[in-house]
């Protein structure tokens, strides 16, 4: 809370004068004339902070929760309230120990909520950018129950395959990401700098030069006259595109074409597809009807077009549609899966069939991600070995000519 400096006069009128820590100025009156002064000037004390101070706890403050935060979070639940402690001191005790300054505060706030009355679910569904719904509803059917713990174990084996889930589609992008910035990156290099060092050396020729090279050169010197012009349109259109990204619209388009990349695409959506039955066993394990299961679990894929397929499904199912059937209408489920998700609604374990489906998705991810580089290497080389013959025809074809020539 912040300090206030005040001035008054006590009971027997003499000068008085000090520092309180309150909540606002009337908050300091109120103290005041309780402990028998009368304020006559309170001012908010501000202390003057060092720029580099300032830097860091606004990095501090800014930095996001990561997933490993709430991992070790929900893991220390379990093992606090599995020992009896009770949850507004779990908490408090928590949110003293954890680095990060957003978590931290959102902690000590569900902490301070608890102690206002509020249910544990009903605090965490405060700060969403933190907690998803489908942790809250997680934590509201384990105080429904009366197993809290069992609530947070879930919780945190499910968070833990999700942070596997997310290292594999880094993983699945890195490759091909780092290729193609590098063939980018030399493209540039090439054609801003070296490209005219030989045009220079063309230029004595005095000869018609093979066309091949007057491509070559034609595109170094538009890049070296435009390279300002292009670094704007560049930097213009990256800011466009997170806007665009940032709408409901942009946001739905660009998760669907992230999924139709050629090889990396089909990685990415199963790693969902996985992420989609892993999330929805739980939420059906633990007891949440199944049309709300779908509804948080639409929202936690993290991808809008699989998200809203998958709402879709919900939609289904309230007209009194089969999951199969709708499953099968959003045409992303191979036949295989569709076939488990008929057993398990004929035998009434669903949640056992999505589990199934989640293990049978993370080792078609994983062989797919094995065999990634043999599948994009080729296309690299291609493309790679192309970018060098035409670099060898541009600047060798007038050294030959000019060769012959002498000869």
């Amino acid at each position: 809370m912040p300090q206030f400096l005040y001035k008054g006069r006590d009971r027997s009128g003499q000068p008085i004068q000090g520092q309180i820590e309150a909540s606002g100025p009337e908050a300091v009156a109120l103290q005041l004339q309780n402990n028998g002064v009368t304020p006559i000037n309170i001012n908010e004390f501000k202390q003057s902070i060092n720029p580099l101070t300032q830097l860091t706890t606004y990095y501090n403050e800014s930095r996001p929760t990561k997933l490993e935060d709430i991992i070790l979070f929900s893991r220390q639940m379990y093992t606090l309230l599995r020992a009896g402690v009770p949850i507004i001191r779990a908490i408090n005790g928590l949110s003293e120990t954890t680095r990060n300054h957003k978590f931290k505060t959102a902690l000590k706030q569900i902490a301070s909520d608890l102690e206002s009355g509020y249910e544990l679910s009903r605090a965490l569904n405060q700060h969403p950018e933190v907690f998803t719904s489908l942790f809250v509803s997680m934590v509201q059917v384990g105080e429904n129950t009366g197993n809290m713990d069992d609530a947070f174990l879930q919780l945190s084996d499910y968070l833990d395959r999700e942070r596997e889930t997310k290292a594999a589609v880094k993983s699945a992008m890195r490759y091909p990401t780092f290729v193609i910035g590098a063939i980018s990156i030399a493209m540039l290099i090439i054609n801003i700098w070296v490209i005219p060092t030989f045009t220079k050396v063309f230029a004595g020729f005095g000869a018609q030069l093979p066309l091949p090279t007057r491509i070559l050169i034609g595109i170094s010197d538009f890049f070296v006259a435009a390279w300002p012009v292009l670094l704007a349109l560049f930097i213009v259109s990256i800011f466009v595109t997170k806007k665009y990204i940032a709408t409901e619209q942009g946001r739905y388009n660009w998760d669907r074409l992230k999924l139709k990349q050629p090889v990396v695409g089909n990685i990415l959506l199963r790693a969902l597809l996985a992420r989609f039955g892993r999330s929805f066993s739980m939420a059906l394990r633990a007891g949440v009807p199944l049309i709300q299961g779908l509804n948080l679990v639409s929202k936690a894929v993290d991808n809008a077009y699989v998200g809203k397929n998958i709402y879709e499904m919900r939609i289904g199912v309230e007209r009194g549609d089969t999951l199969t059937n709708t499953a099968a209408s959003t045409e992303m489920f191979t036949p295989l899966v569709l076939q488990m998700l008929a057993v398990g609604e004929e035998s009434g374990a669903v949640d056992d069939l999505l589990e199934q489906v989640a293990d049978f998705y993370d080792r078609e991810v994983d062989y797919d991600l094995k065999s990634l580089s043999s599948k994009i290497e080729p296309l690299l080389i291609i493309v790679i070995g192309g970018m060098v013959l035409v670099l060898a025809l541009g600047v060798f074809l007038p050294m030959w000519d000019l060769i012959n020539a002498a000869k």
